[in-house]
């Protein structure tokens, strides 16, 4: 503990012995520091705080019919890149600062500096925003705050009406584009089914079940058919006798010419060949054609009957003759009736079986058509309300409602400057000064070193002292050292008296 008590001694004592230069020292530093305090500009602040109100009543009322803006992180993105480049740029304009810009370096530096002066302060959780800017120049710091605040509430709401301009343009056009898909599908949907008018399923239509049911029917009618024709010959034999109600028999009376009956039976034939040209065989007109044809065959059978010689010509003019013979024409007609019937129940089963077979065909074309038809219909449907809906959108965005700025406190024209902090800085200064002095002696000291007392010298030469001859001060010499040691305190007295004095000015200006 002696040895850094003496240590201590020794270091004060060579700072004591260069305390001139130290002093000089102090008060060059004071001087320049002061002097570079006072030549700092005024900086003036100016802020403005803003509340962001986004609890719109919009918000549930329309939130089941279109899709609602995310407000909320809509102003909390736009709090992050207010300081974007482009906007300070914009702010530069705005300001009127791009006047006094003479080169790209000078933008640059401009930029730089609005930049690093702009403060942005705030949390999406309070939705209270401040801006502040600090410049040289009272007017500006108020301009650059109201530029910024103005781009804050108009970038806020973003260009979310553009963005909902071009959704719609988009739409629009694929809207147009299923208007052609759905028209061509609409179109090949028609033209199917007028081309398979009487192959398209129909409510309760079954071509096996009706088939099955028409199978019956003719199998019904076939019955009613050999009824109808034994009931005719059974008549016949009663008339003409066993060997003439065969069928040879028939041919036979057939052949026999009759001219009347010949040329109408030919005249229909003609007609019926006409017929079958334009229409087929199940078609009225020639199915009432042929009932006719044969009706004229049995009448001419009929009436070459009653011309065979060996007959007896009285017997024509019977009561019971002439019943038969009427009930003769009437079983020939049920008969004709039956086989007409039979016919058309062949013709159905055929084209039932035609279409039984062609039906699944068309059915399943029909149904990719219709699927085709209802999947472009549906998505038509859904990009037309998607339409609506982005209309809404964009008009929700660009609305003011869905998001309130309430300025809380206005940029003002400040009046007193912020900064800088002179009382601070000049006591800075002042102690640096000191420090500066001071550590000059110290330095001075240790590069020109010496010996201070006989132990610091025994320690150094590890020699014996034998002595020491302390200094006999003259009268003179004394009094040298008092004036000494007194300028040295008023030197110390006046630099205290400076730093007073720099407070008491910058107290003042204040």
């Amino acid at each position: 503990m002696a040895d850094l008590v003496s240590q201590c001694i020794s270091f004060l004592k060579g700072i004591w012995k260069y305390r001139w230069p130290a002093v000089a020292i102090a008060w060059l530093v004071a001087i320049v520091g002061w002097i570079a305090i006072y030549s700092l500009r005024d900086n003036y602040q100016s802020s403005a705080r803003v509340f962001v109100d986004t609890q719109s009543i919009l918000k549930p009322l329309l939130a089941g019919m279109t899709s609602v803006p995310n407000v909320e992180q809509q102003v909390s993105i736009m709090s992050r890149t207010l300081l974007s480049r482009p906007n300070v740029e914009r702010v530069i304009r705005m300001v009127d600062l791009d006047l006094k810009e003479n080169s790209g370096k000078d933008h640059e530096r401009l930029v730089d500096s609005l930049m690093a002066q702009i403060k942005i302060a705030g949390t999406s959780q309070n939705d209270i925003y401040t801006i502040t800017y600090t410049g040289d120049k009272p007017k500006l710091a108020k301009d650059v705050v109201q530029s910024l605040l103005t781009i804050f509430v108009e970038g806020s709401f973003g260009n979310k009406k553009q963005d909902s301009a071009k959704a719609i343009q988009f739409i629009d056009d694929q809207i147009k584009a299923y208007e052609e898909k759905l028209v061509a599908a609409e179109n090949a949907l028609k033209e199917f089914k007028l081309k398979n008018m009487g192959l398209l399923p129909r409510q309760g239509s079954d071509y096996g079940n009706k088939l099955f049911e028409t199978s019956d029917d003719l199998t019904q009618a076939r019955l009613e058919l050999r009824e109808a024709e034994q009931a005719r010959d059974a008549i016949r034999k009663q008339i003409y006798g066993d060997e003439m109600a065969g069928k040879g028999g028939r041919q036979a009376e057939s052949s026999l010419p009759n001219p009347e009956i010949d040329e109408r039976i030919q005249s229909l034939n003609k007609n019926l060949d006409t017929l079958r040209l334009q229409f087929t065989e199940q078609h009225p007109d020639i199915v009432s054609t042929k009932r006719l044809i044969a009706q004229l065959e049995a009448r001419k059978i009929e009436e070459a009957k009653h011309r065979k010689p060996g007959i007896d010509p009285g017997a024509n003019y019977s009561p019971m003759l002439q019943q038969l013979k009427v009930s003769l024409s009437a079983a020939e007609a049920r008969a004709a009736s039956m086989r007409a019937r039979v016919d058309e129940y062949s013709s159905r089963i055929a084209r039932l079986k035609e279409m039984s077979i062609a039906a699944p065909e068309v059915e399943s074309q029909l149904a990719q058509l219709n699927r085709d038809y209802l999947i472009n219909k549906e998505n038509y449907e859904k990009l037309v309300a998607s339409r609506e809906s982005a209309k809404l959108s964009g008009e929700l965005s660009a609305t003011t409602e869905m998001l309130t700025f309430r300025v809380i406190d206005p940029p003002t024209l400040p009046l007193t400057p912020t900064g800088p902090n002179r009382l601070r800085l000049l006591s800075l200064v002042f102690f640096a000064a000191l420090a500066v002095g001071i550590g000059c002696a110290f330095l001075m000291s240790r590069i020109r070193p010496t010996f201070l007392s006989a132990s610091s010298l025994r320690e150094v030469t590890d020699l014996p002292i034998l002595g020491s001859i302390s200094m006999k001060w003259t009268d003179h010499e004394k009094a040298r050292r008092t004036r000494s040691l007194y300028a040295f305190g008023f030197s110390a007295a006046c630099l205290l008296i400076a730093y007073g004095g720099v407070i008491a000015g910058a107290v003042i200006k204040a």
